[in-house]
């Protein structure tokens, strides 16, 4: 279903109420991590600096101080700094923005640019945009607390295609069409080619494989076409849409689980 618009008491036992296993042996939990690797996610400290709190005995799972190596679940294992618990970890959000021109995707510009952050912030809490969209370019733009996720997402080897209808002016489409089509080098980095089909006298679709900056772009002046406009309306299987510019939305439980699979 489509969805629109301090620490306190010291820990001795687990969320699930679960008795700790005896022996001196670090307990392995089901859909476990090692643990300095959660304390980082969870901004408590850089890798480096929670291993220094792990090694100084500040740190237990569920009331046994934990050693360098401990792994925990951070779903149901109580973790503490100091016999204090860690806060509940903010709820994840996937948020799917219709970007508008004029707005530059990050959460603060030190040019005092309008920024995709303004358009988001009545959830009130900070998401971070997945990839980009130039400052003239409009459409489809992911955004979630889902650090896993978004990383995931950027990676090179995580290929998910992109779809863009591009306003163009200055020559024959159909020519220019199989021009982007055979680009399988740009600046020095190898493309797969783009799928181009003509819309319209003035418009095409282009799917890309890699989204490198400006990428469409670069394939329309290629083939001696200006770019009027440039919206991207697809994301792998992410639809923009009927999404209105500057409206967002949160992703359906299917989407979701989309994105998830490339983990």
């Amino acid at each position: 279903m489509m969805r629109t618009n301090e620490v306190g008491e010291t820990c001795t036992a687990s969320a699930t109420g679960a008795t700790t296993p005896a022996g001196d042996a670090q307990p392995v939990y089901p859909h476990t991590m090692r643990l300095q690797r959660f304390l980082a996610r969870a901004g408590v400290a850089s890798r480096r600096g929670s291993e220094d709190l792990m090694t100084a005995g500040r740190v237990t799972v569920n009331g046994r101080t934990a050693q360098l190596g401990a792994q925990a679940d951070p779903e149901t294992d109580v973790i503490c700094i100091d016999g204090r618990p860690l806060p509940p970890r903010a709820p994840k959000r996937y948020i799917m923005l219709n970007k508008p021109r004029g707005y530059v995707t990050t959460m603060h510009d030190e040019r005092g640019r309008k920024t995709v952050a303004d358009l988001v912030a009545s959830l009130g809490e900070r998401l971070y945009p997945v990839g980009r969209l130039d400052l003239d370019s409009e459409g489809l733009l992911i955004l979630t607390n889902d650090g896993e996720i978004a990383n995931c997402l950027m990676h090179p080897s995580h290929e998910i295609t992109k779809t863009y209808e591009v306003d163009v002016a200055g020559g024959d489409l159909t020519a220019a069409a199989e021009v982007m089509h055979a680009v399988t080098e740009l600046e020095g980095y190898r493309v797969r080619p783009a799928e181009v089909t003509v819309l319209a006298p003035d418009r095409l679709s282009v799917t890309i494989h890699e989204g490198r900056n400006r990428q469409v772009r670069r394939l329309c002046a290629l083939a001696g076409l200006r770019v009027l406009r440039l919206v991207r309306v697809a994301e792998g299987e992410l639809r923009l849409g009927t999404l209105a510019p500057r409206r967002w939305r949160e992703l359906t439980d299917k989407e979701v689980a989309y994105l998830k699979s490339h983990l």
